[in-house]
């Protein structure tokens, strides 16, 4: 058979007009554009980074300066009929980190060089808000139309200070200055939209600036970034087909593979199942199942917040609250939940309507395993390479069913862990356990699993067994048995289709690693 010849994938292609000049693949997002600017004339939208912001605000962009040739065959195409162009001044922040005041002040001043060159401003204003105020209204008065202000990453400057009690109040003022002249220019202006990773209440577009319209939990913008199952399915059907082909397993596997690695985002509840559109995209391209998403960049400051916080690893799995509690400022925030929901760390996976109350997990075996490993000097030791070989060998043992074995590793390995505080305590080799386990592609681990009669210290399910552990400190691997037997933990999982092996394991504090192991099949 002939093979099919496929578009381009625009992997790292961020500008609409270049994907389309390209004839490069593109997910239509334009029904949602044109719901967007019949919502309102304000608004801002929260995605995690490499989610398809930028290319969303390229587009909207290519849209209002009136490029209808760009737009063929797309919906926006069917029902738009006048196509005016409008003066639009896109500004992005994505370059402005790791600066001081005065670097981030010409940063900004730096982006409104070449529009007040085309508007013909000849001598700017000093201040940046002043400058910023004089571009749009003279923007105006030249072309007769209202201005569309398109602002990419406006967080950008402050996400890497957001941990910092003295830099952050310095480069949000300059960040509020800057965007303040928003409100007051609301006569001059057709459109504006704000993306970014975070909220921060105290910029002024969120404390001034009222009429802007937040659609990042609406459920039909739920997948205006990133790309959907059914968009997957659809549209991608023959990557879909070639990414089987080159690695010989079937379509079903391939795409339960995909969504076990990169799917599980979701924004709202309901929600379709969104995948990470920069990691899937690469997939595709080059036919590997490989972290892209989570390689591309672990924010220092998401480490630095987490210690912060006193995160352990295993609070990570699952975690409950109201959208107060995540869709919530960040610069205010008494939990790290909010840091991590905005920036796709984890994500929504239950809603209950009766207490208004969210559950969130972490989406996918991409993140789980990525912020596994970036979590590994702070919770076990600095030598990783220590931890994810121990991994894989513990990984190698259990494929054969060979737990003994994997617990004679792991017995090996804890004697080897840097004393810290807390070592002295069951929780201590419990979040070691987890780390390790979560280190395992395609296996899951999970922590004080609820079951009628109490709770399971530790469960771990790999492709062909369901493990129970129950752990004690400074007591026989029997008394941990007994407890397993005596509340009967195997009858919460007997429907779960696996083999269940339980596994009492004892640590000796002295020793500073297990002491001794009982299974019981």
């Amino acid at each position: 058979m002939e093979k099919k010849e496929l578009k381009r994938l625009p992997v790292g292609i961020q500008t609409f007009s270049k994907i389309k000049e390209l004839d490069c693949l593109y997910i239509d997002k334009t029904e949602y554009i044109w719901n967007m600017i019949h919502l309102s004339n304000y608004i801002f939208l929260s995605r995690p980074r490499r989610f398809g912001k930028s290319l969303l605000v390229s587009t909207l962009q290519a849209y209002f300066e009136g490029r209808k040739e760009l737009f063929k065959g797309l919906y926006i195409d069917s029902v738009e009929k006048e196509w005016t162009e409008y003066p639009v001044l896109r500004i992005s922040m994505a370059s402005g980190k790791h600066m001081e005041k005065d670097q981030l002040e010409r940063y900004i001043g730096n982006r409104l060089v070449e529009y007040e060159k085309r508007y013909g401003i000849a001598s700017p204003a000093k201040d940046n808000n002043d400058r910023f105020t004089n571009l749009i209204r003279a923007a105006y008065e030249k072309t007769g139309k209202k201005v569309v202000v398109l602002i990419d990453e406006y967080d950008a400057p402050l996400l890497d200070v957001v941990h910092e009690d003295e830099t952050l109040p310095v480069l949000r003022n300059v960040m509020r200055n800057f965007y303040a002249p928003l409100k007051d220019c609301d006569p001059y202006l057709q459109f504006v939209f704000l993306t970014g990773i975070t909220k921060f209440s105290q910029l002024s577009i969120f404390s001034e600036l009222n009429n802007l319209k937040n659609i990042s939990m609406r459920p039909d913008y739920a997948a205006v970034c990133g790309i959907s199952l059914e968009e997957m399915t659809s549209q991608m059907s023959d990557y879909i087909d070639g990414f089987a082909a080159s690695k010989g397993i079937s379509r079903d596997e391939t795409i339960s593979r995909l969504q076990r690695q990169y799917d599980g985002y979701h924004f709202t509840w309901p929600s379709p199942d969104i995948f990470n559109p920069y990691s899937l995209l690469n997939a595709f391209q080059d036919y590997q199942f490989t972290n892209y998403w989570f390689s591309s960049g672990t924010p220092t400051y998401l480490i630095e917040m987490l210690r912060k916080f006193d995160t352990l690893p295993t609070d990570l799995s699952s975690m409950e609250g109201n959208a107060d509690d995540f869709d919530a400022p960040t610069e205010m925030m008494p939990t790290v939940m909010p840091l991590l929901y905005q920036s796709g760390y984890i994500t929504i996976k239950d809603y209950d309507e009766v207490f208004d109350s969210y559950t969130l997990g972490i989406p996918n075996n991409e993140v789980r395993i990525g912020l596994t490993k970036a979590l590994v000097p702070s919770y076990v030791m600095p030598n990783t390479l220590i931890v994810n070989n121990t991994a894989r060998n513990i990984a190698r043992c259990l494929a054969k069913d060979d737990i003994d074995g994997a617990l004679g590793l792991l017995q090996k390995f804890l004697g080897t862990v840097p004393y810290c505080n807390g070592a002295n305590t069951e929780g201590h080799y419990q979040q070691v356990l987890y780390i390790i386990f979560t280190l395992i592609s395609d296996y899951f681990a999970d922590v004080e699993i609820h079951t009628p009669t109490g709770r399971v210290d530790l469960v771990l399910q790999t492709r062909t067994t369901l493990y129970l552990f129950e752990l004690k400190l400074d007591k026989s691997a029997d008394a941990a048995m007994k407890q397993i037997d005596l509340k009967d933990y195997a009858r919460r999982f007997a429907l779960c289709g696996l083999p269940t092996v339980k596994a009492a394991v004892s640590f000796d504090t002295e020793r500073r690693t297990i002491g001794d192991w009982i299974i019981m099949k």
